[in-house]
Formats: C-alpha cells, structure tokens, sequence
C-alpha cells in the first residue's frame, strides 16, 4: 500500500507542474470538463458507490483535508466531505497507532518449552493452583510471573485448581494400581450340564490373574476357605504387605467372614455400585478373554476337566500371553532384548499347541 501512495504522489505531483504554465481560463475550462465528466460518472453510478483503495483515500485525504469544511461542500466530489475527513481522521489514527507500536514492543511470548511444562504440571497435579506452579517453576529456576501462568492454563481451558482436584473413580484405579485386586465369579456349564462357577483374582499392576477354585455349590464355607488360599498365595508372592484394597460386586456368595478376614490382613473390601460393572472394568475383561480364548472354545466335560484347563490357561495367561496395558510384556514374563537386523533374517520359531491346539504359543527353537 505504502508503495502504491507513493507512486500515485509522485504522479500527481508532475501534474501539478503541468499546469503550472496554464493560464486560468484554460484551467477553468478543465475544471469545468472535470465537472461534467463527474456528472456523467454519478450519472451512469447511480445509487453504487465509487470503490476506492487505500492509496487513492490517503492521497484524497492528505489532499483535501486542509480545505474548509464549507468549500469541501462546494467541491464536486465523489464522496462527501464527511467521508474525506472521516478518511484523514483514521489517516492520522493508523499513524500514531504504528508509533505507539515501535515505542511499546510488550512482553515477549513465552518460550514454547515453558508453556508445555507449564500445562505438563497442571495436568500431573489436579489440585495445584497457578500459584503452586509458579512457585515449582521458581524451584526449577524458571522464572515467569503469575500471571503469565494464569493466563497460559486460561488460554488452554484448564479449570482451576479447586475444580480439578476432585479425583475420579478411574484416576484412583490408576494411582492405586500396585495396591489394588479385584474379584469375580464366572459361570459356565458343562456338556452333562453341571452350572460350575470359578472364583478368579486379577492383580491391577501386574495384571496377574489366581484362579482362587472351581466349585459347583459357592457355599459361604467355601468362598471362606479360597479367600483363605489367596493370602496364603500372596504372602508366599511377597505381595501380601503391598496389597490395600480387593474390589468386588455384591454378590450374595460372598460371606460377611470373608471381608473380616480380609480386613485382618489389611486388605479393605471396595463393593462396586449396583449393575455398575464398569467399577471393576479389569476383572470383567478378563472374564470376557477367558470366555473368547478358552470357554467359548472348549467342551468342558466335568468338574475336573474344567480346574485342569483353568491351570493351564492360568499359566498360559501369566507366562506368555502379551498384554498391550504391559507394552506386550506378559504378567509373569518380561519382553526379550531386541533382535539385530542380521538374527532377524535368520528366525526359526516353533509353535506350541496347548489343550489340543486351543492356545498356541510361539518360541524360538533351542
């Protein structure tokens, strides 16, 4: 735009010195045929209004505005006086508006890896006020005001600190994963069919699935006894004195003794809500991969069938099964060292049928 006045300047001002040598009754007589050419002009316009650019209300403004308001009205122009004085005003706004620019720069943007930190803190810790993460980036040596905090957590839509703080059902789970078991019954039937329940607990952590015991008839007495086994399981495990909590439903099956024995130990008994199976997400999709990979696949011929296909998969599950919550590590088995390009090339895997080529395990050949 700055280029464009300029040239519509310099123009206009050659012809200005052309009519220099101009008489005034030759400059009349062009004004008076500039007159006329703009009646044809308003003429053939009608109600639309003439378009200018930015350069041609500049020159017209830096032009005109030095006129009297009334000989403005007496000018023949395409536009109103109000409009030619309203153009110099904005003129002169835009002007001082640049100044103001070059004299007040204002504070420079945040660096890019402090704003991440910044939104990195607040997301890691609910209950931290932009205060609090001031004060951490000042432990860190990092030193932005307040405000700029505030701003930056406004900025992303991050709520303050007393409405992020409250901790939800699975924010819990995740920080409680190590201290966590959660407990279930399956149901299936046999080919003679015998209704044959299973007690089975997962380890949140881990992921390590106990098959606790199969029964047909889930008495108190024995849902006491494999409660009982369980802890006798951890201890043995080491994992007795990590464990807090044991999640289940509200199943009748389950006695009153059972949670005082638990409690005994230090294990709290979490009931999740009523037909509120999410509570327990993790057992009931363990219980939804048993039945895809074992039950739904095998013909289950008595109770003694059923624990001995149970053990198997058990250990088919804890051993070599990848879990993708593990990054495809298994429960009881950690994830080989990777191969060179050079040993890739040169594989020989073996596979290893199990319950009569249900489960099929994969190793390299000794």
């Amino acid at each position: 735009m700055l280029m464009r006045f300029a040239y519509l300047a310099v123009s206009q001002a050659f012809a200005a010195l052309r009519l220099l040598p101009m008489g005034d009754r030759e400059k009349d007589v062009e004004i008076l045929a500039l007159r006329h050419q703009l009646s044809v002009l308003h003429r053939q316009l009608g109600d639309e209004r003439p378009r200018f650019r930015a350069e041609d209300r500049a020159f017209l403004a830096a032009l005109l505005s030095g006129l009297p308001r009334q000989t403005l009205r007496q000018l023949r122009l395409l536009v109103s006086p109000d409009t030619v004085l309203r153009w110099h005003r904005d003129l002169l706004r835009g002007r001082h508006a640049r100044a103001s620019a070059r004299r007040c720069p204002g504070r420079p943007r945040t660096v890019v890896s402090v704003r991440r930190l910044v939104l990195r803190l607040a997301r890691e810790n609910p209950s931290w006020g932009y205060r609090r993460i001031h004060g951490e980036l000042a432990v860190l040596g990092i030193w932005v005001a307040p405000s700029t905090v505030w701003e930056l957590l406004k900025a992303e839509g991050i709520d303050p600190a007393p409405q992020r703080s409250s901790v939800t059902w699975a924010d819990f789970l995740r920080s409680q994963a190590e201290a966590i078991l959660a407990m279930d019954f399956i149901e299936t039937v046999t080919l003679t069919g015998e209704r044959q329940y299973v007690l089975a607990v997962i380890h949140h952590a881990s992921r390590r699935i106990r098959i606790v015991g199969t029964t047909a008839h889930p008495t108190h007495a024995w849902v006491t006894q494999a409660v009982r086994n369980l802890l006798m399981d951890l201890e043995d495990a080491g994992q007795l004195a990590t464990v807090r909590f044991l999640i289940r439903d509200r199943d009748a099956k389950y006695p009153a003794l059972m949670d005082q024995i638990l409690q005994g130990s230090g294990i709290a008994t979490v009931l999740t809500g009523v037909q509120v199976p999410r509570m327990n997400a993790v057992m009931e999709r363990w219980v939804r991969t048993l039945r895809a990979e074992l039950l739904d696949r095998t013909l289950i011929w008595n109770e003694a069938h059923l624990r001995r296909v149970l053990r198997i998969y058990e250990r088919h599950y804890n051993q070599h099964r990848p879990h993708r919550t593990l990054v495809g590590a298994a429960p009881l088995r950690a994830l080989p060292g990777r191969l060179e390009p050079r040993q890739v090339e040169h594989l020989d895997i073996r596979r290893r049928d199990r319950l009569g080529g249900v489960l099929h395990e994969y190793r390299h050949a000794a």
